[in-house]
């Protein structure tokens, strides 16, 4: 049984809480403030602490650092976009906006605790394992991508062949190129080919090269340059059926015909396949072969979606904007409130390359020293995202909210937002729901513009408006 504590300074909030977390089999302590939380309580021996933004005395931030290693999540009735990014970017573990839903705040307390306990077994299988230990060019620490890095440490040191899975612009090269160089074949090449990118009718001379006649013509192919090193095919579900099957023979015998070449030579490479698409579909439907997959999926190697990978967004798009900053020679910029909220909230169909198009976009276009949400221009009406999260359970274990399509741990301030006023909008005036939401009526009214949602008259100001036309 977990032991968590609420830090809260309304009783009413405090024991609904109580009573809530009680109910789904947790252990509840209470405080009201910062400083009775530290007198009543040793606060490490907490698995998770749940405390309010606002506190009389010292704010619910300061926790995060008195808690030392123990996850806080934040609350605020405030609706404060920029109190929310500075407490996560203070270390609070998430946070949530008041009112919340209960099963959205059950949701997030046990997938911080999963986190939490996944975090405490990779550090016991290798306590030696410290920060500078992640693997080189990539960015991260969420469970999921730690899962990817270990199996990199693992499967770099052999030959084996690897089959990374992931969607568009999920980083499948940047994998293979960490592969290979924490390889033994670090010291010769690895040669990406785009199995996509090539004509079915030249895909088979590029790889294994091909024939004008006679002893000393021809010439050699993209496998025999790679002799040595590693072979990255990119979009290996593209290859044609008859060059699948001449590959499956050179896997089988490491042996390559024809090419220029006087007789069959033997080249040693290391090959490593990536694919967004289902491969044992296309094996069932007779686009691939069996024995083919079953020879390059030795060892799996799943990566998740952005979407999928929690504040990690954030970490990416402010290392990609320091990157595109240097790179068109402009000075330092950060981004606005709007612009982390925008992040945040949007799903990214494009995964990492979405993300760096849209910084690099702003950064090139826009002279503001802080990038405002408007200029990363993302689309949020783009259809079929609410799909995405379909295929989100081969990543990581979910438990979304009854009713709701999304998870309720990816829940940013703008979903908030939106299924609030959906919800509410029909019992609730426009000053009421602008209190609740902690913003303005002009605030409210611009969120209802930018996302789309009509306002709902109340019967009241229906008659109001009557009265005055009359």
């Amino acid at each position: 049984m977990a032991d968590i504590l609420v830090v809260e300074d309304e009783s009413v909030i405090r024991s609904a809480l109580k009573r809530l977390l009680e109910r789904n089999k947790f252990r509840v302590f209470e405080a009201a403030s910062v400083k009775e939380a530290e007198e009543n309580f040793q606060l490490d021996r907490f698995c998770l602490i749940i405390s309010d933004l606002r506190l009389p005395g010292a704010p619910g931030t300061e926790l995060i650092r008195r808690a030392g290693e123990v996850p806080v999540l934040i609350m605020t009735s405030y609706a404060s976009l920029r109190s929310a990014v500075d407490a996560m970017r203070l270390g609070a573990v998430d946070y949530i906006a008041k009112p919340f839903d209960h099963d959205d705040l059950l949701t997030a307390i046990k997938r911080i605790l999963r986190e939490r306990s996944a975090q405490r077994l990779a550090r016991g299988r290798d306590a030696a394992r410290t920060a500078s230990d992640a693997i080189d060019g990539m960015i991260g620490s969420c469970p999921l991508i730690l899962e990817v890095y270990e199996r990199i440490r693992r499967v770099a040191p052999t030959s084996t062949s690897v089959l990374i899975h992931g969607e568009t612009g999920t980083g499948k090269e940047l994998v293979a190129r960490a592969i290979h160089r924490a390889s033994k074949r670090s010291a010769q090449p690895l040669i990406s080919v785009n199995c996509a990118a090539i004509p079915g009718a030249l895909i088979e001379s590029e790889l294994f090269g091909f024939d004008k006649g006679g002893a000393a013509g021809g010439r050699s192919g993209i496998i025999e340059a790679a002799s040595g090193g590693t072979l990255f095919l990119d979009e290996i579900g593209e290859l044609p059926l008859e060059v699948q099957a001449r590959l499956l023979r050179f896997i089988q015998s490491g042996e390559l015909h024809g090419g220029g070449g006087t007789g069959p030579r033997t080249v040693d490479v290391r090959l490593i396949s990536a694919t967004q698409r289902n491969l044992k579909a296309l094996c069932e439907e007779g686009k691939f072969r069996q024995d083919l997959y079953y020879r390059i999926n030795v060892v799996e190697l799943t990566l998740p979606p952005l979407r999928a990978r929690g504040t990690d967004v954030l970490k990416i798009a402010e290392f990609l904007l320091d990157d595109a900053c240097r790179r068109h020679d402009k000075t330092a910029k950060r981004f606005s409130a709007e612009a982390i909220e925008a992040i945040t909230a949007y799903r990214w169909p494009g995964n990492v390359r979405e993300l760096e198009n849209a910084i690099e976009r702003a950064v090139i276009l826009g002279d503001e020293q802080e990038i405002p949400g408007e200029a990363l221009a993302i689309d949020f009406g783009l259809p079929g995202l609410a799909e995405l999260d379909a295929g989100d359970a081969h990543h990581e274990e979910r438990e979304p909210a009854p009713g709701a399509e999304d998870p309720a741990e990816d829940l940013s301030l703008e979903e908030y937002f939106q299924r609030f006023v959906l919800q509410n909008q029909d019992h609730m005036s426009e000053t009421e729901l602008a209190r609740k939401l902690g913003v303005s009526r002009k605030c409210l009214w611009e969120r209802r513009q930018r996302f789309g949602i009509p306002r709902k008259k109340s019967t009241a100001e229906e008659d109001d408006e009557g009265r005055r036309s009359a």
